[in-house]
């Protein structure tokens, strides 16, 4: 615990610059111990075959008893292992000895680097072998050097004497070390240009993590504003635009709920100050005027709390959980509500078109919906003109729609018709409301990843229409249903 609490508290750009020089140290060591193993045991490979080659010339020479320079037989063991030695090449860290009759009797010609004969360590230890019936290939260490040595005692019955060949391991492995140093070298300069490569990397790697961090930072309720750059097209950056996404979402429910508080605030302290007003001039000795200012309160409560039930309509439909959708026959759903419609006042109800099908939808929510339209034109129609409802469906539409022949909206105003508590002139004039119905509508529609259309003409009558993203039963993932379940609280 104590080792890893100091790692923990470490940033992340200094964590992963020390896995990954942790990863490059581990690497290069391992394949720096691999090369030496391995070069180390071809080494002393090598050795022991120019070994087992010089016993093999020694013992053909002793067989065949004649000297190759002069044709003349050898006489004695000491004979032959004197012309042996005179005809050897030896490497540079090789020498030889020749013992006969348990002595040294011949070293190494002049020249010879390594000599054997000057390591009193290594002749003792080398006599009793010289002296066994078979040859010997061993490593002997003394105090002098580190040695890798053949003794091959040679024989005729009387006489024995025997070749030393010595190999200075030390020497042999003085290039693999040489070799070695250079790596480890070389090892330490690439683990300082990883690190810096990896210090620069990581930094312009997680870029828009500080970038994220600081912008989460300097939000608050003053200022929504600071956004998150976007780089390339990696998960990081994708990460920078998904939190955009989420600050573009926080920044318009923010603001949705200061314009709803503000539009609240505005529409509930006209009534209470009319209502207070009339009750402090109210004369309690006249009955008239008690009747008249009651009647009045009456009326401005009961505006209120109209408001009041939209307004938690309203907050209810931009909750996540508004919508519950189900598989939902279309023809049913659309004769149910015009059944509906009709009793919602007298006007020459048309059903037009009837889609069929079923797609998965909340059938309450969307009747809600419809029903709002529906009511929208009977306040604004005359006792006497059409409305007409019709539902139609494509393979990616399903379109629900009221058509009346009523006062209608001007182009100007209908992107202020979709506002909170927005009304045309003609609207108020027409008959009373909080302003809140198409809100609540668009809500519902935005639930369920679709939109209301407005299509209207003054004096002629409006058509309002619900255009919902079909969704099959059988693959509830697609359409809309990618939108229900996301909270609309942008349109607070």
């Amino acid at each position: 615990m104590k080792v890893t609490a100091p790692f923990s508290r470490a940033t992340i750009r200094t964590r992963i610059m020390w896995t990954i020089v942790l990863v490059a140290l581990v690497a290069l060591a391992t394949s720096g111990a691999a090369v030496w193993v391995l070069d180390l045991r071809s080494t002393h490979a090598d050795i022991d075959d120019r070994l087992v080659l010089a016993r093999q010339e020694l013992r053909r020479l002793a067989d065949e008893g004649i000297d190759p320079a002069s044709g003349r037989p050898l006489a004695d063991p000491a004979q032959v292992l004197h012309t042996y030695m005179q005809r050897s090449v030896l490497d540079a860290e090789e020498g030889q000895l020749g013992i006969v009759g348990g002595a040294v009797h011949w070293v190494s010609a002049e020249g010879i680097d390594l000599r054997p004969e000057e390591d009193a360590e290594l002749v003792e230890r080398l006599l009793p072998l010289a002296d066994a019936d078979v040859s010997t290939i061993t490593t002997i260490d003394t105090t002098a050097g580190h040695y890798r040595v053949l003794v091959v005692p040679i024989s005729d019955g009387t006489t024995t004497a025997a070749l030393v060949r010595a190999v200075d391991l030390d020497a042999a492995e003085a290039g693999l070390r040489r070799t070695m140093r250079l790596y480890a070298a070389a090892a330490t300069v690439t683990v300082i240009l990883v690190t810096a490569l990896a210090w620069l990397g990581i930094g312009r790697l997680l870029r828009p993590i500080w970038e994220l961090r600081n912008a989460t930072e300097s939000i608050d309720e003053r200022d929504l504003t600071t956004r998150v750059r976007v780089r390339g097209r990696d998960d990081l950056s994708g990460l920078a635009a998904a939190v955009n996404r989420m600050l573009d979402r926080v920044q318009r429910s923010v603001e949705g709920q200061r314009e709803l508080l503000d539009d609240v605030g505005h529409e509930l302290r006209t009534p209470i100050t009319v209502v207070r007003g009339h009750l402090e001039l109210i004369d309690a000795d006249d009955p008239e005027d008690v009747r008249q200012t009651t009647e009045l309160a009456l009326d401005e409560l009961d505006r209120m709390g109209t408001l009041v039930g939209d307004l938690l309509e309203l907050a209810r439909s931009s909750q996540s959980d508004f919508v519950v959708p189900e598989p939902t026959d279309t023809e049913n759903l659309t004769l149910q509500v015009f059944d509906k419609a009709r009793a919602l006042g007298e006007r020459r109800w048309r059903l037009a078109e009837c889609a069929t099908g079923t797609v998965l939808l909340d059938p309450a929510r969307v009747t809600q919906a419809w029903l709002q339209l529906a009511a929208n034109a009977v306040k604004y129609s005359e006792e006497d003109s059409r409305i007409t409802l019709g539902s139609g469906i494509t393979d990616t539409e399903l379109r629900l729609w009221v058509k009346d022949e009523g006062i209608g909206i001007a182009e100007a105003d209908l992107d202020r018709v979709r506002r909170r508590f927005a009304r045309t002139v003609q609207a108020q004039r027409r008959s009373s409301g909080s302003g809140l119905g198409l809100s609540i509508v668009e809500n519902i529609v935005s639930a369920h990843g679709g939109a209301l259309d407005i299509a209207s003409e003054v004096g002629r009558g409006s058509t309002f229409t619900l255009r919902l993203p079909v969704t099959s039963p059988d693959n509830p993932r697609s359409g809309a249903a990618e939108g229900v379940g996301q909270s609309p609280m942008s349109t607070l």
